[in-house]
């Protein structure tokens, strides 16, 4: 392949390119800092990149025109790194001097060129692998200095610009500045004739990288729709690249199979069919994938407008029910049909087309049911709205860990605070309360007796809330459960009440045994409180171990609890009971989670009210963390 079909190539590849970057910016970059003049750059590169193409096309009055109009190319660059540097950030006062120059230096370099036009500044010369190619002379040396200056000022902005910004900006600063520089690399060697050097200029045919270089540089940070179109023009760079090699060789064989017709087409035209077609194959690419969208998935309306809408409302939900409704209204409105949407947490609801997400082992998956018969069109777009719900799973899944955590800290630092505050209440308040006991010692045996029945109430009250409060520190031991229990019913007085026992005396424990006891002190006086004086009453003590868990029971048959309650029951100072404190039940709420275990109220088991005690049996684990 002679050299200089090779050189125009380049510089054909190199103009297009520049072409499509400085349509792109001035499309999608005007809201960006810099990025008018950045298009103008891009413009002036494939202006001189043609002039090159039309001297070798025997145009030379075109082609030295254009090449000597290059000090633009670095006056919009100079332009662009002042306003890009300048974003964000002030200037120093030498740089706004130079950004107030930029008309002037405008206005000077179309003087410089139209006076290099005028003077001859350039001429038409014969070298190595080419019949004609471009040399500076008279004028046209003044043109090229001026030009490097520009470049030099530019770079100088940059450099400025990259040790005084931060962050992304600065890395697109210094990308720029690397492509400036292997920009400048390439482009010098198109001066070895001028300098009566007869080489050929290799640089110069790597000139298409150069602009790659540059957007990813200048815009990768900044303008981040226009890497969607980096990766699409590099995909198509790279196609154009295979069909060529393939157009070579299809014509270096089309001799060899007798077709001498078609192999005597020069190459440069098989290559510029090649490009032509591979072009309009681009062009065509969507209306025909849209076409080949609408006629495989007739009814599909989705767009990317559409499911950016489908994505901002679904990830503003805060819990699972209000996504599983959402999820159902938003894909039923655009099905026209019920769907309904089963998430974790949530209720069934019955419906023909369903979405279930399920959290696995291997994290969020979705399946479709009922999606059988429906049009490949609904189909799809269950499948594309099931993604989303399962992105937007995610991301609740993650905010509700969150929230937990934040709700658990501020309780930890509520729990320390009032901590604090209940052992000083209750030095303050025992000092008065002992002062009591002791002047009540003079006084009638009945008032003695009820003020000695009051202090103990008070004291009572007092060590309940310490014990909500105050620091739990563990002294885990392994126990019978049958033998702790049994010494817990000697001890109550029970008041003709009967208290059953079904414990396997065989049963383990391994628990703190005085907060233990606390717990089903706590549960008996509470079931004790409200089935005393109640012909028939009992309260049963039941165990049992289930897998890798120990559940204990305290039934009773007493007054259920209302339902309004149940959502309260193990709040602090929450009471029905008269004379509590309202710290019993969350006094064995807090010892519970102490032990890695849980407390729940259940209404399933038969009695009428049931507290169901869960401990962990691998508790030495527990009590490590």
């Amino acid at each position: 392949m002679p050299l200089y079909l090779v050189f125009e190539i380049s510089m054909l590849l190199t103009s297009i390119c520049a072409v499509l970057l400085a349509g792109w910016l001035l499309w999608q970059g005007q809201r960006q800092a810099g990025m008018p003049a950045l298009a103008g750059f891009a413009a002036m590169m494939a202006l001189w990149c043609a002039g090159h193409i039309a001297i070798l096309h025997q145009w030379p009055q075109l082609g030295i025109a254009l090449v000597l109009a290059n000090p633009l190319m670095p006056m919009c660059f100079l332009h662009f790194a002042l306003q890009f540097v300048a974003a964000g950030r002030p200037l120093s006062s030498r740089l706004k001097m130079l950004q107030r120059q930029i008309p002037l230096l405008y206005g000077l370099t179309c003087l410089l060129i139209a006076l290099s036009w005028l003077f001859n500044g350039g001429k038409i010369i014969a070298t190595t692998g080419f019949s004609a190619f471009f040399a500076f002379q008279g004028l046209g040396w003044l043109n090229l200095v001026y030009t490097v200056l520009l470049g030099i000022a530019a770079h100088g902005v940059l450099l400025y610009g990259w040790r005084h910004h931060s962050g992304n900006r600065r890395r697109s600063i210094g990308a720029m500045f690397i492509a400036g520089g292997w920009g400048l690399l390439l482009a010098t060697s198109f001066i070895f004739p001028s300098l009566g050097l007869t080489w050929y200029p290799y640089p110069m045919l790597l000139l298409p990288s150069y602009l790659l270089l540059l957007v990813y540089g200048v815009v990768r940070y900044q303008v981040l729709a226009i890497n969607a179109f980096a990766n699409k023009a590099l995909l198509w760079f790279c196609m154009l690249l295979v069909v060529l090699a393939l157009m070579a060789l299809v014509s270096a064989m089309l001799g060899q199979f007798g077709m001498q017709a078609l192999s005597a087409v020069p190459a440069l035209q098989l290559w510029l069919y090649s490009a032509l077609l591979l072009l309009l194959s681009a062009a065509c690419y969507q209306p025909v994938a849209a076409l080949a969208r609408r006629l495989i998935y007739p009814g599909v309306t989705l767009n990317e407008a559409l499911l950016e809408r489908w994505r901002l409302q679904l990830q503003q939900t805060e819990s699972w029910t209000e996504l599983a409704a959402l999820g159902s209204k938003l894909l039923s409105q655009q099905l026209r049909m019920r769907v309904a949407v089963h998430l974790p947490q949530t209720q069934a609801v019955a419906a023909q087309l369903q979405i279930h997400c399920q959290r696995g082992a291997e994290g969020w998956h979705y399946e479709l049911k009922g999606w059988d018969d429906v049009t490949p069109g609904y189909r799809l777009q269950g499948e594309v709205f099931a993604a989303l719900l399962l992105s937007s799973c995610r991301i609740l899944e993650q905010s509700l860990k969150l929230a937990e955590a934040e709700r658990k800290r501020l309780d930890q630092q509520h729990l320390v605070e009032l901590g604090a505050l209940s052992a000083a209440m209750a030095h303050e308040l025992r000092n008065p309360l002992n002062i009591i006991a002791m002047a009540a010692a003079s006084t009638a045996d009945e008032t003695r007796q009820h003020i000695q029945q009051q202090l103990k109430r008070a004291d009572r009250l007092i060590a309940d809330l310490l014990s909500y409060s105050g620091q739990l520190q563990l002294q885990l031991t392994t126990v019978p459960l049958n033998a702790l229990l049994q010494s817990l019913i000697q001890q109550h007085n029970w008041q003709g009440v009967s208290c059953q026992l079904d414990v396997d005396e065989q049963l383990l424990i391994t628990a703190d045994v005085y907060r233990l006891q606390q717990v089903i002190v706590n549960l008996l006086d509470n079931a004790l409180a409200f089935c005393r004086n109640q012909s028939g009453a009992i309260i049963k003590l039941q165990a049992q171990q289930q897998g890798t868990q120990l559940l204990l029971y305290v039934h009773n048959n007493g007054p259920a609890i209302a339902s309004e309650q149940h959502s309260s029951l193990f709040q602090p100072f929450v009471s029905k009971r008269a004379g509590g404190s309202g710290l019993g039940l969350a006094i064995v709420r807090r010892i519970m989670q102490e032990h890695g275990g849980e407390v729940n109220h259940r209404t399933d088991l038969g009695w009428p009210v049931s507290f169901e005690l869960r401990f962990n049996l691998n508790t030495e684990d527990t009590a490590d963390e």
